[in-house]
This record gives C-alpha cells, sequence and structure tokens, in this order.
C-alpha cells in the first residue's frame, strides 16, 4: 500500500504516532506503578522516538530515501539511549528528580499528568521532522546539499553522545577516580558532551527534513529540545549539583559550557583537576555524565 502525502498523509502518520506513544506511556506507567517507582519512563523516551521513526517510514508516501534515512538515524540514537539508560536506571529506586516532583503518595492522575504525559506530548513535538518529512516530495537540486549537512551533523552529535558516555563510564569504573572531576576526552572541551551531541543529532535530522518543503516549519522542535538541554533542567540544574563538589569550579572556568571549545591552558598546559584528596560525592550526587528526560524538563 502507497502511503499518502501532504495534510492527509500527515494526519495518518501523527495520528498512528499519537497512538503509539499513548499505548507505550500507558504500559510503561503500568511497570513502574508495579515497581513502586518511575525512573523507568527514562528507558522509554529514545525508543519512542524509534517507533516513530518507523510509523513515519511504513505509513509515510513522501520521499522514500529521506525516509530511510531518518528511520536508520533516529533509530541508531534512540536504541543506543535505551540500552544507555537502562544500564543506569536498572537496580535502582526512584530518581530524586520525580520524588521532588510528585511528593508523597502521589495519585495516578498526579504521575500521569506530571511525567507520563509531558514525556508523550514531548516525544510527539520533538518528533515533528520526522513525521513531516515523511509526507513531503523528494529533496533536489542544491537541497541535497542541506541534507547532507544534516547527515554529518547527526553523526557529529552520536558520536559526542556514545564517545563521552563511554569515556565517562570507563572513569567512573576506576576506583582511583573516586571524589574526582572527570576533565578528559572530550570533557575537557565541553562539561556536558552528551546534550551538546543530543542537541546535534536532532538539528542535523530537523536539516535532513528541511531540505524539502515544508520540513523548514519543524524548526521549533530542535529549538525546544536544545532549549531544555541547555538552560531549562539539563545542563543547568547539573551545573547547580555540581557546583559544590570541590574541583568543579575550576572545571567550570577552563571548560566550555555546552559547544566544545578547546580547554584553556596555563603555561602551554591543559589544567586539570588531579587533586586526590577531593571527599567522595554523596550517594545523592549527580555526576556530568546523567540524563535528564524531557520529563522533568516539561513539567
Amino acid at each position: 500500500m502507497t502511503g499518502l502525502t501532504g495534510w492527509a498523509g500527515f494526519g495518518v502518520v501523527t495520528g498512528a504516532s499519537l497512538l503509539f506513544i499513548v499505548v507505550l506511556q500507558a504500559i510503561t506507567f503500568a511497570v513502574g506503578r508495579r515497581l513502586g517507582h518511575y525512573n523507568v519512563v527514562d528507558v522509554i523516551w529514545g525508543f519512542g522516538f524509534v517507533g516513530i521513526g518507523w510509523i513515519a517510514l511504513i505509513l509515510g508516501g513522501g520521499d522514500i530515501t529521506r525516509r530511510w534515512i531518518l528511520a536508520v538515524a533516529v533509530t541508531v540514537w534512540g536504541l543506543r539511549l535505551t540500552w544507555h539508560m537502562l544500564g543506569k536506571v536498572r537496580g535502582k529506586g526512584e530518581d530524586p528528580r520525580y520524588a521532588k516532583v510528585l511528593g508523597e503518595n502521589p495519585s495516578a492522575g498526579r504521575v500521569i499528568r506530571k511525567i507520563f504525559g509531558t514525556q508523550g506530548a514531548a516525544q510527539w513535538f520533538v518528533s515533528l521532522p520526522l513525521q513531516v518529512s515523511a509526507v513531503t516530495h523528494a529533496t533536489h537540486g542544491i537541497w541535497w546539499i542541506v541534507l547532507i549537512a544534516g547527515v554529518v551533523l547527526w553523526a557529529v552529535g552520536i558520536s559526542f553522545e556514545a564517545i563521552g558516555d563511554a569515556q565517562m563510564t570507563s572513569f567512573k569504573s576506576d576506583p582511583s577516580n573516586k571524589g574526582k572531576i572527570m576533565d578528559r576526552g572530550l570533557w575537557a572541551w565541553t562539561r556536558h558532551p552528551n546534550y551538546f551531541g543530543d542537541s546535534a543529532v536532532w538539528w542535523g535530522m530537523w536539516l535532513i527534513a528541511a531540505s524539502a518543503w515544508p520540513g523548514v516549519l519543524t524548526v521549533l522542535s530542535p529549538v525546544v529540545m536544545t532549549y531544555f538541554l541547555v538552560f531549562a533542567t539539563g545542563a543547568r540544574l547539573l551545573e547547580q549539583s555540581m557546583s559544590k563538589r570541590d574541583g568543579y569550579p575550576e572545571y567550570q572556568q577552563r571548560t566550555s559550557y555546552f559547544f566544545p571549545l578547546p580547554p584553556k591552558t596555563r603555561e602551554g598546559r591543559v589544567v586539570r583537576a588531579t587533586r586526590h584528596d577531593r571527599p567522595a560525592p554523596s550517594p545523592n550526587t549527580s555526576s556530568p555524565v546523567d540524563e535528564f528526560g524531557l520529563v522533568a524538563e516539561f513539567c
């Protein structure tokens, strides 16, 4: 069956996407209710986009090449993030963010409204470039440059996320690093390589969608994603929680906040926090590798 294009096609794709999101969030809510904590919602953040990407591929009637590019791109990004978050929440209790938002003994309605409903709405809005691109005509002429630029930017973003997470995991697995500030590898160039990478991924996918009209009109999707990653609750909240850690103010002075830049040097050498007498972080202290899903960000 050939998919639809235009407004009719968008109605089909977005309707199916919304239905998928509702079912996914409902199942996750039931699992969280049974477990007694709702941090499981972070696991399905990336997976939700994967589902929408494949819905757009299958039901959309627009350019098949662009549909496949976006489906593969969002699948690689989403499954990697899902696996990463699964490892972070497995065996752990409630996320302090959700405990603070929900309070004591929250009702089911409050949980749905504050966490699952807001994440579902965010998944739908941020994924609009995938949905719109699936029902628009083929990319032509010079606009292929825009599409290729989007693929390159996506590749940069996914690399920053994956490499940054791997570097942090390796750093934290070494007992001798306990209490130290991670300032090596990509973490020497930006204090939030995972958030920068996440932003770059979605700007890349927007560029791919923008290579054919009216994909450019979905620009608010990466804008909103970037705003929450940088200013709302992502990097900003981590900075607040980490600012009291010994050595972190010095790390802030020499390392770019968000966009990767060469670290500031002193006498030709990169200045690093290498003290071994730092106190170990408390169990409730967040680390720079934390992922803040848009659930808390939209609350």
